[in-house]
């Protein structure tokens, strides 16, 4: 079972900006260090065997150029592949298109995951902020330290997520991931009123029961 303050604390994240062609775009980093070394938690990253253990089910092609889908997810193209340092691809969801890549590097005994988040400034930005897609990192960087562990047959039950989610401990590391988007928001630069808005409506979204 993991500790929540522990892993809240074990995690860093940060909220940058950057200008793309198409406009402005905000850009959410998160890390950690895990107990492995970097062949492994890139077989971890890019095998499709294995990103269900840990993540959501993958379809497709995971090679450059390849497209992938994410079961109940986002799909996109893989655009860049350096093994075992880091690769990037696009994350299309609901119409919209934003970016990822991710980074490993070498960290004393073990390795440092970190996945940074690009997308641009638009209405979900300005209801939620980046908590929307900050949390949801936070929640797969979890259970990556799970199937990291000595838990090699762990794999990730959706339903059994979702009940947890809807648990006093699921709600409990929810509203503390929620807050850590909440505070690398404002260290970023962020006014305090309208990040603090933004964190409070992604925290109701998460956290309010669907209604029947």
């Amino acid at each position: 079972m993991i500790e929540v303050s522990h892993q809240i604390s074990a995690v860093r994240r940060t909220v940058g900006r950057r200008a793309l062609e198409a406009g402005e775009a905000r850009v959410m980093t998160i890390s950690q260090v895990y107990d492995t070394d970097v062949d492994d938690m890139w077989d971890a990253c890019t095998n499709a065997e294995r990103i269900p253990r840990w993540f959501l089910p993958v379809s497709g092609e995971l090679k450059v150029g390849g497209k992938y889908q994410l079961e109940g997810n986002a799909g996109g193209t893989v655009e860049r592949c350096d093994p075992p340092k880091s690769f990037t691809a696009t994350w299309e969801m609901n119409g919209g298109v934003s970016w990822i890549e991710v980074r490993l590097t070498p960290e004393g005994p073990g390795t440092r995951f970190e996945l940074e988040h690009t997308a641009h400034v638009d209405d979900h930005w300005d209801q939620f902020g980046p908590g929307a897609v900050g949390v949801g990192w936070d929640m797969a960087l979890t259970a990556l330290v799970r199937h990291l562990a000595a838990d090699p047959g762990y794999v990730v039950d959706p339903a059994e997520a979702m009940a947890w989610m809807a648990s006093p401990e699921g709600i409990g590391f929810v509203m503390a991931a929620n807050e850590a988007w909440y505070e690398a928001h404002v260290a970023g630069g962020e006014d305090q009123a309208t990040a603090r808005a933004q964190a409070d409506r992604c925290l109701a979204a998460y956290t309010t029961p669907p209604e029947a």
